[in-house]
């Protein structure tokens, strides 16, 4: 039974990380496409949602852009379960307050409206306060998701179901896992940072180290993992550097690569603790650079210090591991 239950899990986790490899590929092309004013994807997109989310929830949405063309602050519709949804690459209050406006509140009475940002995330959107109009029932923080949201819905599913969703990801979003621009980009990263100067002339110290022995020590880890967060967050400038670098140009490999440690991290969170949770992090993103088709020349030495210095980057932004109580990301 027990070598049965381990394929489970290797076989979930699978399923897991190619859904949300997938879905972050969608995202990056959206979003991209937006800025260009090329909504083509965009207007798939809807059809996307329509069928992902009666997947996941067990609703029954039709396209309403299909029936009526441009229909305002409404894009899909369930009538059964009086649900009104709005598809949008813009995710800001205005838009949010702009589409509850629009709703014929008399045709729609004793409906639940829903945003779907499917590009940026909308967790900042969740705790604003919004102009509901009479009759129409949204709840922010049930009622807006974005990729990471459907990724905790999809994270709790038991196995099979989430081998349904692998499935329909599989057939909408292609066969193929995809995983150059994620794997290139952590395996970018690492090139640029081996090619830094790392000397101390680049080392700063962080003004609140304190608070980084605090989720140490809230996490249960041992003087292994604690000597390398200590050593490596000395590093935080450089890397730092190398991020928005990358952001100002909109390339998001910041988002990217965090995105993807934080997979890691979630997939075996469950399964292991301190220690080994952490050693298990850095085994799975050094053996995935190491894999990566655009290694180059990259030495075993470099990846392994690289890679450690990205890791915890990771850890010091609250991207793995628990925080402690009034724990906030050092860097901000």
């Amino acid at each position: 039974m027990r070598p049965k239950m381990k394929v489970c899990k290797m076989e979930r986790q699978r399923y897991f990380n190619y859904i949300a490899d997938k879905l972050s590929v969608l995202v990056c092309k959206i979003e991209m496409e937006s800025k260009l004013n090329v909504l083509d994807l965009h207007i798939h997109a809807e059809n996307f949602y329509r069928d992902f989310l009666c997947l996941l929830f067990g609703w029954n949405l039709k396209n309403l852009n299909g029936e009526i063309q441009n229909v305002e602050a409404i894009d899909l519709i369930d009538e059964t379960n009086k649900i009104i949804i709005q598809v949008s690459s813009t995710n800001t209050k205005e838009k949010i307050n702009h589409s509850l406006s629009k709703i014929d509140t008399s045709k729609y009475f004793g409906f639940t409206f829903k945003f779907i940002s499917i590009a940026r995330s909308a967790a900042l959107l969740r705790t604003k306060t919004y102009k509901i109009p009479q009759n129409i029932t949204f709840i922010p923080k049930e009622d807006i998701y974005d990729i990471p949201y459907l990724l905790k819905v999809i994270q709790n599913f038991d196995i099979e179901k989430i081998e349904k969703v692998y499935d329909f990801i599989k057939k909408e979003l292609g066969k193929n896992i995809d995983t150059s621009t994620i794997d290139s980009d952590l395996t970018q990263v690492v090139q640029i940072l081996s090619q830094t100067d790392l000397s101390t002339n680049n080392v700063i110290r962080l003004n609140n180290e304190f608070a980084i022995e605090q989720k140490i020590e809230y996490n249960s880890l041992s003087a292994e993992s604690k000597n390398i967060i200590i050593d490596y967050c000395l590093y935080q400038n450089t890397i730092e550097q190398i991020y928005s670098s990358f952001d100002k140009e909109g390339v998001n490999k910041s988002l990217f690569v965090l995105n993807r440690i934080r997979r890691i991290y979630t997939s075996y969170k469950r399964e292991l603790n301190g220690d080994e949770l952490f050693r298990k992090i850095r085994q799975c993103v050094k053996q995935e650079i190491t894999d990566s088709p655009n290694r180059g020349a990259l030495t075993r030495e470099a990846i392994e210090t690289c890679a450690d210095i990205i890791i915890v980057d990771a850890f010091i932004r609250c991207k793995i591991f628990e925080n402690p109580q009034g724990y906030q990301d050092v860097t901000a």
